[in-house]
């Protein structure tokens, strides 16, 4: 009777959990990550042993490398023959490992992301300074363990001769951790490591006296000091890594950048195509070709300038919007006893230091058991040639080798390996010179073993030992620094001008939010007539402005609209223009007040803004320079049931002049409002009745002597001048501009300073529309309702009052 079949009744998230822990486990230890003390991940260490193994060194010729892999598959790491590979490729690559551990004949790929030839193609050995990683392997300084199948054994670690972690760096992503180390100058290293030698409580400042900073194999340029002394004290930090370009001048009168390196890491051909994009998009302006003249004398991008082009201000835009600068994250991850731990650049040399000392002292033990075996064998030798004779007639009457030995041993109390070595002693070493060279051999012997002991005995002793061991290598290996490293980030600010072709446009704005920029032919063509709007609308600005200028919108329910010009869509002047709310969001029953072009934010200019409910604002006008433009943004903080009726810029020195509903005039300087910040509410303007409210603010210069515009809803208009007020402070009630009428008393609707040549335009609840040329009206004082120019009975009371917009140019 067969036994029943066991199964385990096990909850689904504790198998997977439980198998997942086991999962990563190995990933972490066993696969992504680098030790601390070699700076190798497992498949890394598993090549170069094999290579080693396989006598495949920089002294003897190179190797197909598809015997490596199978050599290291077979033997090491059971895994797929790709993977394996690749980690080999990489380690031969020079523009991605500092100090090449494996040299590589074939292709190996390129800066431009090329694949390799495949491994039966590439040949390939170790590089001169990968024997310093193995150096001693063999003198038992390391650990071994049996392989996957327990037929070879494998090291743990290598007994790396240098600080190879921080020389090649790593890079790396498994469960729950990834690892970025930069790559370092290796004289720099080993001075970093001598230092914390000599000095153990060493700080981070003082390392950095000798470690500069990152050293990548393509070189650029690293800013920022501040991120590089985080991450050496914390394990992370991040740093910018820029392209070294220079600018040339070429014939015509133009400019060229030439990019001779690149930041690490980044593919080149990616990085040309996508400056090349660039200039195919016109996303910058300048660019005239993008070449890639990199051939094996080096590497060299050409960007080649138009005439007059900000070479620059295009250098900056490259920087920001390609990969020709990149932030590099620090991310110190290394496994240190058998755990991943965030290292700091101390604990970094101190693990290093921490294993040479292991394996120095290991080493040193085994020379000393080897030394100590041959001065044993050396003294039985000696010994041996001064009874010589003796000891011959003693062999010679032996039965067999075994039994020669025996004999021996009794008769002369030498020890098993003296007499083997005796036994096995050739007739040619009897003669008189060999028992000098024996004697020389011995004294050279006890000097070893005196030093070798001294070693052991003296931390100072070892600590010198691996010391000199390191200046040895430094002075064998190192090279110049590439990267150069520069204290501060460089904040690049770029230009309009470098994104955008300069062109002199019209930018026309209307009451419901219509926007158009059209080219001075269109409007040309048209003769300025025949300009596309709906009825009910009106137009708010228009101006000759350049497409590198900006234009700010503001509208009634205190928001503000930021511009760039080049970003309008360009439509013809008998076209209907493009709703606002295709370019930024707006409410239903918000409606543009006005609008401010803008070539560049001027020191001392203030923007001033007037409410219905009689609050007044100034602020800078500097404040308003917005870096985001996708949205509306707040212009000022109104209250609920407030809302904008009209918004100036000023130089700093104009007059204000606010009307009320009811027919109250203020006139006070704009010096009477303090500044306050972009968002702030403001303060009073003016004193208003239960019943009052703002019908318009508006702004003139303070020595001129503009005429003042009245319109009441009842279709009386009246023009004043400024002599009839007198100009008090803020907050005040203000003077009466309208007689008071006990039956149908007049209302003010509309409320402007005009010039002569401008007109009014009135309309009323009955869509009549009129214009009124305020020249034509004869002058009265405050206390006259002025005179009708519509028939309200008939045509409807005022509803609306605008000034017609003129043709403004911005210099």
């Amino acid at each position: 009777m067969s036994q029943p079949e066991k199964y385990l009744d096990l909850p689904l998230e504790e198998v997977i959990g439980d198998r997942f822990g086991r999962y990563s486990k190995y990933i972490i230890q066993e696969r992504a990550l680098p030790d601390a003390r070699d700076g190798l991940k497992p498949v890394q260490r598993r090549i170069l042993y094999a290579m080693y193994e396989d006598r495949n060194t920089h002294d003897n010729n190179f190797r197909k490398s598809a015997k490596t892999v199978g050599t290291v598959i077979g033997n090491y790491h059971p895994h797929g023959d790709s993977s394996v590979y690749e980690a080999m490729v990489r380690l031969s690559q020079d523009w991605k490992i500092r100090n090449v551990l494996i040299e590589m004949h074939g292709n190996n790929g390129s800066l431009d992301g090329d694949p390799p030839a495949a491994m039966r193609y590439t040949e390939a050995r170790l590089s001169s300074i990968s024997s310093e990683l193995l150096r001693d392997i063999d003198k038992h300084t390391v650990d071994f363990i049996p392989n996957f199948d327990d037929t070879n054994d494998e090291p743990v670690v290598l007994p790396a001769k240098f600080p190879n972690l921080l020389v090649n760096g790593s890079t790396g992503i498994s469960a729950g951790y990834a690892t970025d180390i930069p790559p370092h100058n290796l004289a720099e290293v080993i001075d970093a490591v001598i230092m914390k030698i000599d000095n153990p409580s060493v700080n981070v400042q003082e390392l950095m006296q000798v470690i500069k900073g990152p050293d990548f194999p393509t070189g650029g340029i690293i800013q920022g000091l501040e991120g590089i002394v985080k991450a050496y004290e914390t394990g992370k930090g991040k740093i910018i890594v820029r392209g070294k370009a220079k600018v040339e001048k070429i014939r015509g009168n133009r400019e060229q950048i030439v990019v001779d390196e690149i930041p690490f890491e980044v593919n080149k051909a990616n990085m040309v195509k996508r400056i090349d994009e660039l200039r195919i998009d016109r996303k910058v302006e300048g660019i005239s070709e993008v070449r890639d003249e990199t051939d094996r004398t080096g590497l060299r991008i050409v960007i080649e300038l138009k005439k007059d082009a900000n070479s620059e201000g295009v250098l900056h835009y490259l920087y920001k919007n390609t990969d020709l600068q990149v932030t590099y994250h620090f991310n110190m991850v290394a496994i240190e006893d058998k755990t991943p731990k965030l290292l700091s650049l101390p604990k970094l040399l101190d693990a290093y230091i921490f294993h040479q000392k292991d394996v120095v002292t290991r080493q040193t033990n085994f020379e000393l058991k080897k030394a100590n075996e041959r001065s044993h064998i050396l003294e039985g030798l000696i010994k041996a040639i001064s009874i010589l004779d003796e000891l011959i007639a003693k062999i010679r009457s032996s039965k067999n080798k075994a039994d020669a030995k025996s004999r021996i041993i009794e008769a002369y109390d030498f020890s098993e390996p003296q007499a083997e070595a005796i036994v096995m002693l050739q007739l040619y070493r009897l003669t008189n010179t060999d028992i000098t060279s024996l004697e020389k051999e011995a004294e050279e012997l006890r000097k070893k073993i005196a030093e070798l002991e001294s070693i052991l005995a003296s931390e100072k002793k070892l600590f010198q030992t691996i010391k000199s061991d390191l200046k040895k290598i430094k002075k064998t290996y190192a090279d110049k620094r590439r990267t150069i490293i520069e204290n501060k980030v460089e904040e690049l600010k770029i230009d309009i001008e470098v994104l955008v072709a300069s062109e002199d446009v019209l930018v026309s704005t209307t009451r419901d939010g219509y926007i158009k920029r059209t080219s001075l032919r269109s409007y040309a063509a048209s003769n300025g007539k025949d300009f596309a709007m709906k009825d009910e609308d009106h137009l708010v600005g228009l101006f000759e402005l350049n497409t590198t200028d900006k234009i700010l919108l503001f509208t009634n329910k205190g928001k503000y609209l930021y511009l760039p010009i080049h970003q309008l869509p360009d439509i013809r002047w008998k076209d209907i223009g493009q709703h606002i709310s295709n370019i930024v969001a707006l409410d239903k029953d918000e409606k543009i007040i006005n609008c401010i072009p803008v070539r560049e934010f001027k020191e001392n200019q203030f923007i001033i803004f007037f409410t219905r409910n009689g609050m007044v604002k100034r602020s800078e006008w500097s404040q308003y320079d917005a870096q985001r433009h996708s949205k509306s943004l707040v212009a000022l903080n109104l209250k609920k049931g407030d809302e904008v009726v009209n918004v100036h810029l000023t130089e700093g020195h104009s007059d204000l002049f606010i009307a009320t509903n009811t027919g109250y005039g203020l006139w006070y300087h704009e010096t009477e409002v303090t500044p306050v910040g972009q968002r702030a509410a403001g303060v009073k303007a003016i004193l208003l009745k239960d019943d009052d409210f703002v019908v318009n603010g508006q702004v003139f210069d303070d020595l001129s002597d503009p005429s003042l515009v009245l319109v009441t809803h009842r279709g009386a208009c009246k023009r004043m001048k400024l002599k009839e007020f007198t100009k008090t402070s803020r907050a005040k009630r203000g003077l009466t501009m309208l007689r008071e009428l006990k039956k149908k008393p007049h209302r003010l609707v509309g409320f402007y300073l005009t010039n002569d040549k401008e007109t009014i335009t009135l309309k009323t609840d009955k869509d009549i529309i009129q214009n009124v040329f305020p020249l034509d009206l004869t002058l009265s004082d405050r206390s006259s309702n002025g005179s009708f120019v519509i028939d309200s009975d008939n045509q409807g009371e005022v509803v609306e009052v605008w000034k017609e917009t003129n043709y403004e140019k911005l210099n």
